[in-house]
């Protein structure tokens, strides 16, 4: 619960850390420190004291009560996030990608920095509460011209497209029957393909996007796109003359989406090359170079995000704003005020949210997050953490829900937020939550967590499964405290995927003996018992399993899963995707 302005942490409330008492079990609450956490008003540490961990234990941020007794920390220290990898599923905030198939990451923004007008924000020093003001940018904007490109046509890379495993591909039919031994009351699998060859050091398969007809798919340097129901192609491969580096992880209301592919093959390349796509007819619109930042602000990396009309391209220290139907640059968000820099974006329908790190190795060092006007870059509010605190991620942009780690405190905090920019409710649930996120190693990636939804003022987590079945908790986001949870209608665990219909839709993990489920929760009422909507096939139970790092998508009654890292291994058939349906 959030704490009222200019009064300190009260004890055994969701304030700062407690005290651990003696012998670092659950015990009475201990006399409380000192306020040390964030300002009133501000993020207070969550449940943050990891437990100690068990032989594969890591430590992550979820911790399981405000007594218990921190961890020791691993090789790359304490992280935010998903945590440190962990079987089965590897990869976290500030860890570097695993070999083989990747991480477990099911599904996939950026925003922007001050301009113009000063807003006020809150920051609390010694109990006091101070007005904050952000300043403008006043760089000079650059303009790249946007261009039209060529229709979508297959290019003679040598990329030859992926055998789709149904026969129509270039290669032959494949003899593999996944429906073979199917029972009755599992689903059919529609279709499935395996993965185009890749490098043997790996390669991403970012992006899957879902529309009424066609499941679209990025993988290393091509795009494909199936027909929901067969699988069978909508429109021919478009093929990069280099690797596909980023992708926008939603499409727009126009059904099309934004890729970045390298400008060449050295180590000195950079990812600045971007090209729109129709997902309807695989045409290629408008295509753009994004120019490089400052200083020690390059495009080697960039994150896109999607606001409306508005692309976000987040570089390491700034942002450039486009219209995404023209290609046409807005504005740039650069370094102001004192030594901040744009570190991340978010964005939603209507919203965009710029994270910015400040005043690095300094003594007024913080993060501070601002809503922006998403046409003009705008601030419309801005909020101040305070120091030690790391905005890591954000669980949803509209309603804003961010996550924030603190690594000297071992502790985390997840906030809810108000169309202004002030803290509704923090996170009051005394629990080890496990979403599963991507890796962020040069890059914040606000918005790369899956296996979380937000939806109606309430927040859903997966709680981590230590041994059988695990529980999706809902959460109030006007008060923070828990509304009811679920276990998992089996022993594997259970994410959730989105919302809809006045149900939670989960994904249920398959097992050795069965296959994956899709499950519906009621979130009205009392009854909150999951309810089967697909059974996938037991003697597809493996393959589906193998998809480590992956994207799920539940779209008018058919699972989509694809994997979005290739592990290059050219002695096994890897799959790309497959589609379930009854």
């Amino acid at each position: 619960m959030t704490q009222p302005p200019n009064q300190p942490p009260q004890p055994g409330g969701f304030g700062a850390p407690q005290n651990p008492p003696p012998g670092g079990g659950f015990g009475a609450p201990q006399t409380p420190p000192p306020p040390q956490g964030p300002p009133p008003g501000a993020p207070q540490p969550g449940y943050g004291y990891p437990q100690q961990p068990g032989p594969y234990a890591q430590p992550g941020p979820y911790a399981s009560g405000p007594y218990a007794q921190p961890q020791q920390l691993g090789p790359y220290g304490q992280q935010p996030g998903y945590g440190y990898p962990q079987p089965p599923f590897p990869g976290g905030p500030g860890t570097p990608p695993p070999g083989g198939s990747g991480s477990r990451n099911p599904f996939k923004g950026k925003p922007a920095l001050v301009i113009g007008a000063a807003v006020a924000a809150l920051l609390v020093v010694g109990g006091t509460v101070w007005a904050v003001t952000g300043t403008g940018d006043d760089g000079k904007d650059k303009k790249p011209v946007a261009e039209k490109s060529d229709d979508a046509k297959p290019s003679a890379s040598g990329d030859a497209p992926v055998n789709p495993g149904d026969g129509s591909g270039d290669g032959a039919e494949d003899p593999q029957d996944l429906n073979e031994g199917r029972q009755a009351g599992e689903s059919k699998v529609l279709w499935y393909k395996e993965a185009p060859d890749a490098p043997g050091s790996g390669a991403d398969a970012d992006g899957m996007w879902i529309t009424d007809k066609a499941a679209v798919k990025a993988a290393y340097k091509q795009v494909f796109a199936y027909n929901v129901d067969d699988g069978r192609p909508t429109w021919d491969p478009i093929t990069f003359p280099q690797k596909i580096c980023a992708v926008t992880p939603e499409k727009t209301a126009q059904d099309t989406i934004v890729v970045a592919y390298m400008s060449g093959s050295s180590d000195r390349a950079e990812c600045n090359r971007l090209q729109q796509i129709d997902l309807a007819t695989g045409k290629q619109g408008w295509k753009q170079e994004v120019e490089d930042g400052e200083l020690f602000d390059s495009t080697l990396s960039v994150e896109l995000t999607v606001s409306g009309n508005t692309l976000m391209v987040g570089r390491s220290q700034s942002g450039t704003a486009y219209d995404v139907t023209s290609g046409k640059k807005l504005y740039d968000k650069k370094r102001y005020g004192d030594a901040c820099f744009p570190a991340g974006f978010a964005g939603s329908a209507t919203k965009l949210v710029q994270v910015s790190s400040c005043g690095a190795g300094g003594d007024n060092e913080h993060d501070e997050v601002q809503g922006l006007d998403p046409k003009t870059g705008k601030v419309l509010w801005t909020y101040r953490y305070e120091k030690g605190w790391e905005v890591e991620r954000t669980y949803s942009v509209d309603p804003l829900v961010i996550y924030a780690g603190n690594d000297d405190k071992k502790a985390w905090n997840i906030s809810g937020f108000t169309a202004t920019g002030r803290v509704q409710a923090q996170v009051g649930v005394d629990e080890d939550f496990a979403p599963e996120c991507d890796w962020a190693i040069l890059e914040r990636d606000l918005q790369g967590c899956t296996g979380v939804v937000v939806a109606d003022n309430t927040l859903y987590l997966p709680t981590k499964a230590t041994t059988g079945a695990n529980e999706i908790v809902a959460i109030n986001l006007a008060d923070g405290k828990e509304k009811w949870r679920a276990k998992s209608p089996a022993d594997e665990s259970m994410l959730p995927v989105k919302a809809e219909g006045g149900a939670l839709v989960a994904y249920v993990e398959p097992s050795y003996d069965a296959g994956g489920q899709v499950v519906s929760i009621p979130t009205g009422g009392g009854n909150h018992t999951p309810a089967k909507l697909l059974q996938n096939p037991q003697s597809v139970a493996e393959i589906e399993d193998s998809f480590f790092s992956r994207d799920v998508d539940w779209a008018d009654g058919r699972l989509f899963i694809s994997s979005t890292r290739l592990n290059g291994n050219d002695d096994a058939k890897e799959k790309l995707m497959l589609a379930y349906g009854k």
